[in-house]
């Protein structure tokens, strides 16, 4: 928690500023709701189908992707007072390290930048107080860039690695608690996303390796939002 108020503050700070400006009059029942939250990225990254491998790489070996902590930013447009529309933005950066018969392989792949695109539509249950806890689900995409070999396979002849960008599904569930009446308060967020992506490797222009991976990461989030 610590590390998610941490990534949370400096979105936080600028938030507060914004809020008193007329032009952005705050209200409880307010069509659009901006978020400003700490997030941890908690991926798994494990091997779930290997399509190539002709030298048996990847006999009695596994892989697991590191997690991270980042601010995100998300902006949510009610339709009704109880129905609402979600997406979110930010950039995670994870590397890929190796488990079990791979486990000296602490760097495959490295430098992966992931754009989590994300759509929810979520239901909104009133209780007293203005409390507003929700569950919403929705598609996503994975957006990956940047991705390098790492050290470990390096010196083994890899050149160049490819992770695919594919469609995904998202479940998400939470709660937003009012701090006053003018449209700012707290919002606690949880998504699990069912995510996969293909990794290609090169050594040249040949590819050596092909594995299917799991992301399916828990994407957990804190901070301020404010409505209006």
């Amino acid at each position: 928690m610590k590390k998610l108020i941490t990534a949370a503050l400096p979105l936080a700070f600028a938030a507060a500023a914004l809020a008193p400006a007329p032009a952005l009059a705050g209200s409880a029942e307010g069509k659009l709701q901006v978020k400003v939250l700490g997030t941890g990225v908690l991926p798994d990254g494990k091997i779930v189908e290997v399509k190539k491998d002709p030298l048996g790489l990847t006999t009695g070996a596994q892989t697991k992707a590191n997690d991270n902590y980042v601010p995100t930013l998300a902006v949510e447009y009610f339709l009704t007072p109880n129905v609402s529309a979600e997406t979110i933005c930010c950039f995670t950066q994870h590397h890929v390290s190796g488990v079990g018969a791979l486990a000296p392989a602490t760097n495959i792949v490295d430098h992966v930048l992931v754009l989590p695109a994300t759509l929810t539509l979520k239901y909104h249950l009133p209780m007293g107080g203005g409390i507003k806890p929700y569950v919403g689900a929705g598609p996503s995409m994975f957006l990956i860039f940047g991705e390098k070999p790492g050290s470990s396979i390096t010196g083994l002849g890899v050149t160049k690695v490819k992770m695919s960008n594919e469609v995904g599904f998202a479940l998400q569930a939470g709660v937003d608690i009012p701090v006053n009446d003018k449209g700012l308060g707290v919002s606690i967020d949880a998504k699990k996303y069912f995510q996969d992506t293909t990794a290609h490797f090169y050594a040249g222009n040949a590819e050596v390796l092909t594995t299917k991976h799991s992301l399916d990461p828990w994407v957990v989030s804190a901070g301020l939002a404010y409505r209006f």
